[in-house]
């Protein structure tokens, strides 16, 4: 293989997808030493691990259900699914919408603006925030907290923000403390009412669960929802036809968020711990060892996806991997699908001249979560 794998570097970060194309050609399947990390690059390798039970988390007590293993993670999916159930975000199908004509309502007469500042950002956080029971005034706190939080779950040292990330768990545990407190004593019709009263088979959720739940809810809900509005507005902005398309026939918009998540997804690397040693194409994983699944690589994988390189907002048989795969499948998908579809057909029927002002454009600093620093547009 005759290229650097630096995924932390800002070329790769920039544009990866040159350099995924290269990885699956020749190194589909590779060791990183610095790391002690493989990674996979291929759709079907990538499909295929991401359900083997050999490969899993190694969790903490308190942790959230995103790094346990079962039993534990059957258990605390179960009792988070009787809570975040598909009719609670249905319920906010009117509001998503209400939100996001507000936030255009107050940007359309000044005719520019950072869309993820001002749109993207502010619109997942206040369903996720409202649904949790935060008042609108601290608002701001989650987007702070997220910022923290998302970092320590990038592949960068985290020991240069190992502090400010601390400090950011503590101040949401210590917020949330009282909320929780507050639902116990006297519910509401909020999602957070419901996970305090989530009950399944004499068991609940403890409350470094609790936590560890909302924390989850909070940034998975959040900063994925704000990376697919921001990725595909961006990719609609850069493919006119397909823009156009989706203007002409708003009806097609949930087939367009589909192919917006496999063509620039949210989320680039998921990652396992190899729990048993074991043999995989050649190659010998062993136990301890992580194993990164270069998502965004196995979405243009040509093997899965005809024209994998080609924005087609009609495309059948779309079966990406942008939420994951296997148990770990994103709780927050259809959430995240329902706000991704909701303020892109809004964005483009309120705002048809909506043009990119610079192609000059920046990247967040983390490899995992993929997405635009700022984002300027004018209409």
């Amino acid at each position: 293989m005759n290229m650097q794998f630096d995924p932390t570097s800002p070329e790769f970060r920039t544009h990866p997808y040159p350099f995924y194309d290269q990885l699956r050609a020749f190194a589909p399947i590779f060791y990183w030493e610095s790391q002690n990390m493989w990674f996979l690059t291929r759709y079907e390798d990538c499909k295929a691990l991401l359900s083997d039970r050999r490969l899993g988390h190694v969790a903490t007590p308190g942790n959230s259900m995103l790094f346990q293993n079962p039993p534990d993670h059957t258990r605390l999916r179960g009792l988070v699914n009787r809570a975040f159930t598909p009719r609670m975000i249905e319920k906010y199908r009117d509001r998503v919408q209400t939100i996001t004509h507000h936030l255009l309502d107050d940007v359309q007469a000044d005719g520019h603006m950072d869309l993820i500042a001002k749109f993207a950002y502010l619109l997942p956080v206040t369903v996720i925030a409202e649904m949790l029971g935060v008042p609108p005034a601290d608002h701001v706190l989650f987007q702070q907290w997220s910022k923290q939080l998302v970092k320590g779950l990038d592949l960068a040292d985290k020991t240069a923000f190992q502090e400010a990330l601390e400090a950011a768990l503590n101040a949401f545990n210590t917020y949330f403390s009282s909320l929780i407190a507050e639902c116990r004593t006297a519910p509401k019709d909020d999602l957070l009412s419901a996970l305090v009263a989530a009950e399944e088979a004499g068991d609940r959720l403890t409350a470094s669960e609790l936590y560890a739940t909302c924390r989850l809810l909070l940034v998975a809900g959040h900063e994925t929802t704000v990376n697919l509005i921001g990725n595909g507005v961006l990719a609609l902005l850069r493919h006119d036809d397909q823009r156009q398309q989706l203007q002409e026939h708003p009806e097609l918009i949930a087939s367009a968020v589909e192919e917006l998540l496999r063509y620039d997804g949210p989320i680039q690397l998921i990652s396992r711990t190899v729990l048993e040693e074991m043999a995989y194409q050649g190659h010998t994983l062993r136990q301890g060892q992580v194993v990164g699944f270069l998502i965004g690589a196995a979405n243009r994988d040509a093997a899965q996806f005809k024209q994998p390189n080609q924005l087609d907002l009609t495309r059948r048989n779309n079966a990406h991997l942008a939420f994951g795969h296997g148990i770990h499948y994103c709780l927050g998908a259809p959430l995240a699908r329902l706000e991704g579809q909701i303020a892109i057909n809004t964005l483009l029927q309120r705002l048809p001249t909506l043009t990119l002002d610079t192609e000059m454009l920046t990247y967040q600093d983390n490899f995992v979560f993929r997405g635009l620093e700022t984002f300027p547009v004018s209409w």
